[in-house]
């Protein structure tokens, strides 16, 4: 155990390199689905002159830096946007595994490790479609149903999986619930202000709060309230420095994606912390 446990920097920064390249290939899907396009084909090209783009020239981050931000072939500039997606996505994967990995390095037998392998692997889909979505809706003000619902399956299904080891059969069930309990709230807040609330929030409401039920019950209150509170903040900057109004629409995905992860990865020490300071612990 302790043998394995030395190897957690070094797995940590290999996630984080899968991250760098799971991040190349997210610039596709944020480009593409929106517009109904395949993430498959045709090769990623330079939009200017149509070149397709070699694999020495698509290295993530590396790339931009060294081509200087333009196409190698016509010198049309390359958004910053690339690399930071790409960066984006291995630092999540690498907080991710720093997270969630130690208790696949833990475990003393094999069902235990197995779904403790499961349980990163689902918080891994999660930070890699929580890029995607953030990009699109900024973009679109739009959160794919294709995206949403098969972050939702893979999760479900992964943590259904990590459910066979080390006794954790009422995390699932805290999961559904969590699920259920934040679609409704979502739901509830759509219908009472038509127009305020997308129902592509409600829909990734469900998914986040199944995520933030199996961490737990401060994990969904947490994550919860802090899309709010940072939504309410981003708004009323974007006010003071009038880039938008009141009343203007504000893509609210991204924010459900930051206080989610607020909860997964707080939200329980800072619930406890929260009861214990009004006096209920």
């Amino acid at each position: 155990m302790t043998d394995l446990l030395a190897l957690l920097p070094l797995l940590v920064a290999l996630i984080g390199v899968l991250g760098l390249l799971i991040g190349s290939f997210l610039n596709v899907v944020i480009h593409r689905v929106p517009r109904g396009e395949s993430v498959v084909s045709p090769p990623s090209s330079c939009p200017g002159c149509g070149e397709r783009i070699a694999a020495y020239d698509n290295v993530p981050v590396l790339s931009w830096l060294v081509l200087r931000a333009k196409c190698r072939r016509c010198g049309e500039r390359i958004s910053a946007r690339y690399p930071l997606v790409e960066a984006a996505t291995g630092v999540a994967f690498a907080g991710v595994a720093l997270v969630f990995l130690p208790p696949a390095l833990e475990a003393t037998t094999t069902p235990d490790a197995l779904a403790a392998i499961a349980q990163l692997l689902a918080f891994l889909v999660l930070a890699g479609s929580a890029v995607a979505l953030a990009a699109i809706d900024l973009d679109t003000h739009r959160l794919p149903n294709p995206i949403v619902y098969s972050t939702g399956i893979a999760g479900l299904v992964l943590l259904a999986l990590a459910v066979l080891g080390d006794a954790q059969a009422g995390d699932l069930g805290r999961a559904l619930a969590g699920a259920g309990i934040l679609f409704a709230f979502y739901l509830a807040l759509a219908l009472a202000r038509p127009g305020g609330m997308g129902l592509g929030d409600v829909k990734l409401a469900a998914v986040l709060g199944l995520y933030l039920g199996w961490v737990g019950w401060g994990a969904l209150a947490v994550g919860a309230f802090a899309a709010f509170l940072i939504g309410g903040i981003v708004g009323l900057l974007l006010i003071a420095v009038r880039r938008a109004r009141r009343g203007t629409g504000i893509p609210f995905g991204p924010w459900m994606l930051a206080g989610a992860w607020i909860g997964i990865v707080a939200g329980e020490p800072l619930f406890t912390g929260y009861l214990d300071a009004v006096g209920l612990v």
